[in-house]
This record gives C-alpha cells, sequence and structure tokens, in this order.
C-alpha cells in the first residue's frame, strides 16, 4: 500500500524511489511486524485471558504439561494480523504471487480458528473432525497450487527441481499439482504437530521462511538466477517482503511463546504458518529444499505415522510417545532442552538448504 505512496512522493522528491528495492521494503516487512507483534500481544492475551479461552491438554499426553492447563490459545491471530498489516503496508498488492500466499495463509488461519474455537469452547481436546479439516484443507491447498501453477511460467512450474545438482529438473506435468497440494497441506499439519511445546514451532517457521525469502529474492532476480542456476520466475521476488512478515510476526510472538509461554499459538496460527511455507516452496520451486530445511517438522510428521502404524499393524509403539519431541520429554530430557537443540538442528538443516544456491 505505502509503495503507491511512495511512488506519488517521488515526482517531488526522487529519493522515495529507494522504497522500490524489495530488500528495504523486506526488511520494513520485518521491522513492522516485530513491532506490531510487540505491541498488541499484551493486549491479545488480556483479551484471550478474559474470553477464557484457555488451552485443553490431552489427557494422554504428558503429565508434565497439565500445568499449562488454562494458558491462553489462538495466539496465532497476533502471528496473522501482524503478518497481514505489514503485507499490506509494505507489499506490492497488484503481485499474484503475494496475493496468494496472504489468501492461502488467512484461509487456513481460519481452518485453524474454528478448530481451537471447538477445542476450547466445547472443551474438546481434539477439536474438529479430522475428515472436515483435511477436506477444508484440501479444497483451498487444491485452489492455492492451481492459481501459482496458473500464475507461474512454464515448463518450470510443472518440472521438479533437484538441489544440489546443476540444471537439473524432474518433469511432473499435472503431476506438480499433486505434488504441490501435498507440499501446502503436508505442511501445515507437519509445523501443526511440531506445535507442541513452547516455542518449538513458532522460530524453526521463521527461520525456514527467511531463508525461503531468501530463494524468492534470488528467483526474481534475473541475474542471480541465472548465476545461481536457479529458475527465473517474474514477480516471485515480492514474496520476500511475505517472508520477512512472517519471520518478523515469528520473533515478536516467540516473546510472548517462549518457556514458560504466556501464550500458545493455537491451530490458527500453526496450520497457517505451514500453508505460507508451502506456498514459498513451491512458488520458488524449492519444494525439495523445503524438506530439508523443515526437517524438524518432517521427523515430527513421520514419527506419528510410524507410531500409529505400528500400534495399529503390531500392537507395539516405536516411540515412547508420539510425536517426538515428546519421546525425548520422556526419556528425562527437560522441555527447554528438547526445544533448544531442536532450534539448532534447524538452524543446521536451513544452512544445508542455503548451501544449496552455490553448491551445484
Amino acid at each position: 500500500m505505502l509503495i503507491y505512496l511512495t511512488d506519488w512522493l517521488a515526482q517531488f522528491e526522487p529519493s522515495f524511489r529507494v522504497f522500490h528495492y524489495i530488500t528495504l521494503r523486506a526488511i520494513l516487512a520485518t521491522l513492522t511486524a516485530l513491532v506490531v507483534s510487540f505491541l498488541i500481544g499484551p493486549l491479545v492475551i488480556r483479551w484471550l485471558t478474559r474470553l477464557k479461552v484457555g488451552q485443553a491438554i490431552r489427557e494422554d499426553g504428558p503429565q508434565t504439561h497439565l500445568v499449562k492447563a488454562g494458558t491462553p490459545t489462538m495466539g496465532g491471530v497476533m502471528i496473522l494480523f501482524a503478518v497481514g498489516l505489514s503485507v499490506l503496508l509494505w507489499g506490492e498488492l497488484s503481485n499474484p504471487y503475494l496475493l496468494i500466499a496472504l489468501l492461502t495463509t488467512l484461509a487456513f488461519g481460519l481452518i485453524g480458528f474454528w478448530d481451537d474455537y471447538k477445542k476450547v469452547v466445547y472443551r474438546d481436546p481434539n477439536g474438529m473432525k479430522a475428515r472436515h479439516k483435511y477436506l477444508l484443507q484440501s479444497i483451498v491447498g487444491l485452489a492455492a497450487v492451481v492459481a501459482l501453477y496458473q500464475v507461474g511460467p512454464q515448463p518450470q512450474m510443472s518440472q521438479l527441481l533437484i538441489p544440489f545438482m546443476k540444471d537439473t529438473w524432474i518433469p511432473l506435468g499435472i503431476g506438480a499439482v499433486v505434488l504441490g497440494y501435498f507440499v501446502i497441506v503436508g505442511t501445515s499439519n507437519a509445523v501443526n504437530l511440531t506445535d507442541g511445546l513452547d516455542g518449538l514451532a513458532i522460530l524453526p517457521a521463521a527461520m525456514v521462511a527467511g531463508a525461503l525469502g531468501v530463494f524468492a529474492y534470488v528467483s526474481g532476480h534475473a541475474v542471480f538466477s541465472k548465476y545461481l542456476h536457479i529458475p527465473y520466475i517474474p514477480g516471485v521476488g515480492e514474496l520476500t517482503i511475505f517472508a520477512g512478515a512472517i519471520v518478523g510476526a515469528g520473533l515478536g510472538f516467540l516473546w510472548f511463546n517462549a518457556h514458560p509461554a504466556q501464550v500458545f499459538m493455537g491451530d490458527v496460527g500453526s496450520l497457517a504458518l505451514g500453508a505460507a511455507l508451502g506456498v514459498l516452496a513451491i512458488a520458488t520451486r524449492q519444494e525439495l529444499v523445503l524438506f530439508i530445511m523443515g526437517g524438524v517438522f518432517v521427523a515430527e510428521t513421520i514419527s506419528v505415522i510410524l507410531q500409529v502404524g505400528s500400534y495399529k499393524l503390531r500392537r507395539k509403539r516405536i516411540f515412547l510417545m508420539a510425536p517426538i519431541h515428546h519421546h525425548f520429554e520422556q526419556k528425562g530430557w527437560h522441555e527447554s532442552q528438547v526445544i533448544v537443540r531442536f532450534w539448532i538442528i534447524t538452524i543446521i538443516l536451513v544452512l544445508i538448504g542455503l548451501a544449496s544456491l552455490k553448491i551445484r
């Protein structure tokens, strides 16, 4: 929104043209989302406390988590507000990639909001029925992938880029839509599964978003993309502003979500953030890099799949408790140890993913 104002002001003062630079607007979007989160955080926490939307703790979860019962949840509305406002202020709203990313994130946020509402109002720790939630996620996810497929350049949007290999693509055809669907819906649910400890999900999500923002910037730059041998996707650089807003909002939320958490993000935040990461990866053609950088999310999801599958087939559990962060808690790790160690793993994986920009 402000870019249009600076365009007008540039007629009188040329220095306002500096706001056309994506890098500057990405920094400003990050700072704006961070400041907004800091400002509205206490207000949101008091509002949620007054509404008595406290976290319902699953009976089959770790007993040490029972003390968290009643902690305000649905704090993800803080993240969505900060991201949305920041993007509206600093983004070029006519950019289709930016609109798709923002609308998809908000739509998944609404799905999560309804799920949280059922949990805190009806005191049902399970929330929405799984099939209903998955159906809504599927509809929004497919719509987002089809939209990205249509606005993106061909044949890049119908091919899978192999990281760490120079100019290596796998043609997928319409299968690219199927892959994109699983990336968005899968990542959304993976972040949701990871969000089980104070601050465990939000910082990895912010770090991965920041790294994908780097990919968005270089993919949208003709010179950089050619030099690094990654696909040039005109217009996708605007997603750097979106990624920056997620980083700022994520860090601002972490201020209140750090152990011991004053507020939980709930499904309204985790489902939305996961979908946002999926859109960023698809738009920049970095689906496999997302798989690497989001290794913590992948491990959490696989641990649940293996646990459920093993119990149904053999009536035996592989882990002491799933998702895997609860397994380590049951083995005696303190909650803070699990969180920080998973953060460290994410930092390493993000650096490996960024290395794919140069190692080809």
